[in-house]
């Protein structure tokens, strides 16, 4: 599924990985409109918006490649009771 860019948005990266046991696709925009104009968004419906472009690809990346520390802490995450 890929995200459809609002007329302001320019896309700057897409990255395809996993993580949660499901395919994702991470897609990395700039919209100049916004406060912080890097973002990327998960198809997965996690973001995350940055002032500068540092940052952007080095989080969508681990987001769509977690570590294997990234991994044990969503499975303890996942194990642990919900209040």
């Amino acid at each position: 599924m890929k995200k459809k860019l609002q007329p302001n948005e320019l896309w700057t990266g897409t990255y395809h990985g996993r993580h949660d046991g499901r395919s994702v696709t991470v897609t990395a925009t700039r919209d100049d409109t916004r406060p912080e104009p890097y973002a990327w968004t998960c198809t997965c419906g996690a973001s995350q918006t940055f002032p500068a472009e540092d940052g952007v690809d080095r989080t969508a990346w681990r987001h769509t490649h977690p570590t294997l520390w990234d991994q044990v802490r969503q499975r303890i995450t996942r194990l642990l009771p919900t209040r």
